[in-house]
């Protein structure tokens, strides 16, 4: 028996069928991962009870076999930003495979780059020229090599606790020590804490210093940069002939109500910005790291040094066209002003919450970017199990208001970096008030549970002796 094909399909060839290798093989993806990927991925599903399988998405949800829905408060790290599966974007996507394009024939200018080069720099009228990668990390290798041969200087510094990526140059500038952890030497880099301008003066003095990579609002932990921070900042950069670099691979593209994070305060126009996640429209991978002319032209100097820093599949056809379609359904779909509006509505029901509950200590962020943060409680009673929880490692109160989440209400959340009693909320930024709803009600029911003493403690239990036998 033969299955129809639409018109447009082109005509199956040889012995690979996707469907059919996916209905045969599918059930074993967690055997899978375990022999050939990173075993200890499934291990960890496992043991907080993650381990779902879902068969399909849509927008923010997923669906498992039986037909419950989930709600997506993560956003695949926040490579969602439109949701999933995006009409707009998979027919663009269509569109171009079906072109049969010359692509990377890396001996011509395709326009599908320079147009969307055009509408990126629309949104940052400073700046004039961008450099096309495949990923976040990527875009911020870009901009440290593009800083350091601009100025001629070798050092970078990066704030405590920043991310920036986990390949050997933006690990350099990553300010988490459990990622660094067994990958030294790294770059000479230098951290200061964020918000510390006689830091960073100190630093910019011995002469040394190429730039400064910032996150507006850090990833881990969502700590927003202080009011006026960036703008001081960027003065003493250029006071010191150095330059600003604005790492919006999670924050751009809207995450925050504004199209960069940079832009909520007022004249801070970075050198260098990078770009990534939101932009793939979650189907190929893409980075970006835009620039100011002068230093792409330190960069590539001369006809001798046109490919001195280049990508394989950097600005592909089908990386260009999703980004095109993802700016396009931004604009259409005013989804700046809906990640705005929906994120202040969460942001305000949930700090509400924290004077109805001692454990909830802040809730904080920008725009659809939220950190939910935990403390210690002030009765007798709670302040015991939290200690105990704390002694055995901190960050476990986070997760064990993450699991039920997930088991009781359906809803995927994370928590924002290792030891660390936040959740970080980055959902799709079409998300509406029927997921405030949802999630707010969800939230407090876990919290009402946390608080009365209720089967939250009993996971708790457990992933405390999880903590104490693998230390």
């Amino acid at each position: 028996m033969t299955t129809a094909r639409s018109a447009s399909e082109p005509p199956r060839t040889g012995s690979f069928d996707l469907g059919a290798l996916l209905a045969e093989r599918g059930a074993e993806r967690y055997e899978l991962h375990t022999r050939y990927l990173n075993h200890q991925l499934p291990r960890m599903l496992r043991t907080i009870g993650f381990d779902k399988v879902y068969e399909r998405a849509e927008g923010a949800y997923f669906w498992d076999a039986d037909g419950n829905d989930y709600l997506d408060m993560l956003a695949g790290f926040g490579v969602m930003g439109l949701g999933r599966h995006h009409p707009v974007v998979r027919r663009a996507l269509h569109d171009v495979l079906d072109a049969s394009l010359a692509d990377l024939t890396r001996f011509d200018c395709q326009p599908l780059p320079g147009l969307l080069a055009e509408r990126l720099l629309a949104h940052s009228p400073h700046l004039d020229r961008v450099f096309f990668g495949n990923s976040g990390t990527e875009a911020v290798e870009g901009a440290l090599k593009f800083a350091r041969c601009a100025t001629g200087r070798p050092r970078v510094l990066y704030c405590e606790h920043a991310f920036h990526g986990l390949t050997t140059g933006s690990l350099s500038v990553n300010g988490e020590s459990g990622f660094r952890a067994g990958f030294a030497p790294l770059l000479p880099d230098t951290a200061v804490p964020l918000g510390d301008l006689d830091a960073l003066e100190r630093e910019l003095r011995k002469g040394d210093v190429a730039a400064l990579i910032v996150e507006p609002i850090q990833g881990k932990g969502v700590h927003e940069a202080p009011p006026g921070y960036l703008r001081a900042a960027q003065e003493l950069l250029h006071r010191h002939k150095a330059l600003l670099i604005a790492d919006e691979v999670q924050t751009g593209l809207g995450r925050t109500g504004a199209f960069y994070a940079h832009q909520h305060e007022e004249g801070v126009e970075p050198d260098l910005v990078c770009v990534a996640k939101a932009l793939s429209g979650g189907y190929v991978p893409v980075g970006a790291t835009l620039g100011r002319d002068w230093i792409f032209r330190k960069v590539y100097s001369s006809m001798d040094r046109v490919l001195v820093h280049s990508a394989s599949f950097g600005a592909n056809a089908q990386a260009m066209a999703a980004g095109l379609a993802v700016l396009s359904v931004m604009e259409d779909e005013r989804v700046v002003a809906n990640a705005r509006s929906t994120g202040e509505l969460l942001r305000t029901r949930l700090a509400a919450l924290t004077e109805k509950y001692e454990l909830l200590a802040d809730v904080r962020g920008r725009g659809l970017m939220i950190g939910i943060e935990f403390g210690r409680p002030r009765s007798l009673k709670l302040r015991g199990r939290w200690a105990m929880l704390q002694a055995a490692r901190k960050g476990l109160f986070a997760q064990m208001v993450v699991v039920p989440l997930l088991q009781r209400h359906r809803i995927l959340t994370q928590v924002s970096g290792d030891h660390m009693e936040v959740i970080k909320l980055i959902p799709p930024l079409i998300v509406g008030e029927r997921e405030v709803d949802r999630f707010v009600d969800a939230f407090t029911a876990v919290m009402d549970d946390a608080h009365d003493g209720g089967l939250v403690w009993e996971f708790g239990r457990t992933l405390v002796k999880q903590a104490v036998a693998h230390r």
